[in-house]
This record gives C-alpha cells, sequence and structure tokens, in this order.
C-alpha cells in the first residue's frame, strides 16, 4: 500500500499526519519518526479533489499544487476573500506568535480553535462573532486601526518559540490588544463582541524546554531520510531532534505529495536542511514510519 503524505492536521487539539484517503496518523510528543520519501513528489489535489494529472511539483514548494489545483483551492477560500455568501457565523480573533507578533483574523465558528492551532498561534482571544462578510469588514478596519499584518511568517514564528516569555506576559499582550480593538468605532454594530479570555496552546505544541533550533529542513528528496524524537509541533511544523543532536524544524507543507516508507534501522538524516544564522556560524506498514 503506497502512503502519500497529505501534511499535518490538527484534531482535537493534537496535531496528526494526513494521508490521501483521509487516514490520520496521531503524533505523540516523544515519539521517533523515520522515513524515506519515495519517487516524486506528485499534486495531492485540492478541495477534496485528486489532482487529475497528478502533477509533478517543486520539492520547495510549500503549497505543492499545480497551478490547476492552487487555484481551484484558492477560488473556494475564504481566506482569500472569494467566498461571499456563506451562511455560518464566523468569529474575529486576535492572535500572539511571539513578542512583537500578533494578528487580527476570522475563522469559522464551527471549526472552533483549529485554525489557530494550524498557525501556531500560542496565546489567542476571541474579539466578535457574526456574519461573515462582517467578520470579514472588522478584520480589515481593525488591521489598519491596530497596525497588525494580515499574516506572520512561519520564519519568524519558529525563531522565536525556544525563548518565549512568560504566559502572563503573553496573555498581557493579548488582552492590550482587545482593549485596542474594543476602542476602535462601528465594528460592534455588526458583529457581537465578545469579551477577552486568553487560551493559550504553549502546552498543546509542546513548547516547554523546545531547544534553540540548529536549521530548518528546506524538502524532501526521492531516497532521502528523516529520523528523530518530536519534541514539540506548532502550525505545520514538527520540531525533531535528530541523531546527532540537532534540533530541526520540518514544515510539513514541504511533504504534502510525497509518498512515504518506513526507514529502516540505523538510517541517517539525508534531507537537505538550511542551517540558522546561529548555527551556520562556521566556527511497509504505516506504523513502520514511526
Amino acid at each position: 500500500m503506497e502512503w502519500r503524505c497529505r501534511g499535518l492536521g490538527w484534531a482535537g487539539g493534537v496535531p496528526g499526519l494526513r494521508w490521501r484517503g483521509g487516514r490520520v496518523s496521531p503524533l505523540g510528543y516523544g515519539q521517533e519518526l523515520a522515513f524515506r520519501a519515495v519517487g516524486v513528489r506528485r499534486c495531492p489535489g485540492a478541495r477534496g479533489n485528486p489532482c487529475p494529472l497528478e502533477a509533478a511539483v517543486p520539492g520547495r514548494a510549500t503549497g505543492g499544487r499545480c497551478p490547476e489545483c492552487a487555484r481551484l483551492d484558492r477560488a473556494h477560500s475564504v481566506a482569500a476573500d472569494t467566498v461571499a455568501d456563506d451562511p455560518q457565523p464566523y468569529r474575529v480573533y486576535l492572535a500572539w506568535f511571539g513578542p512583537g507578533m500578533t494578528k487580527v483574523g476570522i475563522t469559522a465558528e464551527a471549526r472552533g480553535e483549529t485554525r489557530l492551532l494550524e498557525q501556531g498561534a500560542v496565546a489567542f482571544s476571541w474579539l466578535g462573532r457574526g456574519p461573515l462578510m462582517a467578520a470579514r469588514r472588522t478584520e480589515e478596519v481593525l488591521r489598519q486601526a491596530l497596525g497588525v499584518p494580515d499574516r506572520v511568517a512561519y520564519e519568524r514564528k519558529r525563531a522565536v518559540r525556544h525563548a518565549l516569555p512568560p504566559a502572563g506576559e503573553r496573555a498581557g499582550e493579548v488582552e492590550e490588544l482587545h482593549r485596542r480593538a474594543g476602542e476602535v468605532g462601528g465594528w460592534t454594530e455588526t458583529l457581537e463582541p465578545l469579551g477577552c479570555a486568553v487560551r493559550d496552546h504553549a502546552d498543546a505544541f509542546h513548547l516547554d524546554g523546545l531547544p534553540r533550533p540548529a536549521g530548518t529542513v528546506t524538502e524532501l528528496v526521492d531516497g532521502g531520510v528523516v529520523t528523530g524524537r518530536l519534541l514539540a509541533a506548532a502550525g505545520p511544523d514538527l520540531h525533531l531532534l535528530d541523531p546527532g543532536g540537532r534540533c530541526l524544524a520540518l514544515d510539513t507543507r514541504v511533504m504534502g505529495g510525497w509518498a512515504l516508507q518506513g526507514a529502516g534501522v540505523g538510517a541517517e538524516f539525508s534531507v537537505p536542511v538550511a542551517p540558522t544564522a546561529e548555527a551556520a556560524d562556521p566556527g511497509a506498514a504505516q506504523g513502520e514510519l514511526f
């Protein structure tokens, strides 16, 4: 049986590798991972539909889709502002990823905290709830009024996870942003305001004691092996301690579309890794994947 990866997902606050066909392999912290990429990376399709061409895609592409499937995915994306008639309620949130790294966003109320886990938000609070277009307008108004970006790069998020301030300080930044948002006029006329109640995901991500990152996996390659102990997971990232003692970040978005097999005992880590600025100083059965 071929196990073709579709990246990392979060269900019930637990990370898990997703596979073509809908299977999910929950991941546990402290778990040993050892797998080999085989063959060619193929487009996984979009919106639950397989790619009709099974097109080959570049190894370093975090999107991992061919141009046609990427267009299909974007055409039905709330984040891309291409959906205007979704009748379900939405929530506006304030998310914190690291010191000085905050954003305003929206998510379908039915998804709960999943969107925040997918983005790697260490702390967050809901701000309001209501119809999609009112939530979208509020997001844009607050983004401009509060001077926060519409997105925070994953490179910035993963660079600070090993040295986060205490939970109280994290909550304080979110509370201050919530207070400032409440002072911005107009949006409460179309959305139901929600009181500040900060939720912290540091435990869910297992970030306490995370070592300084030594590098980031840039791509998988045919025959390349990833092996190591799972230390933490946040957003799409897995933080692994490799056999050589390096803490490496694996962005699972570069895994999507690869067929994976279990690596043999003693297999060496052999996929490309880009060292962090500090580290660059020159001074068979699916269960067998883990």
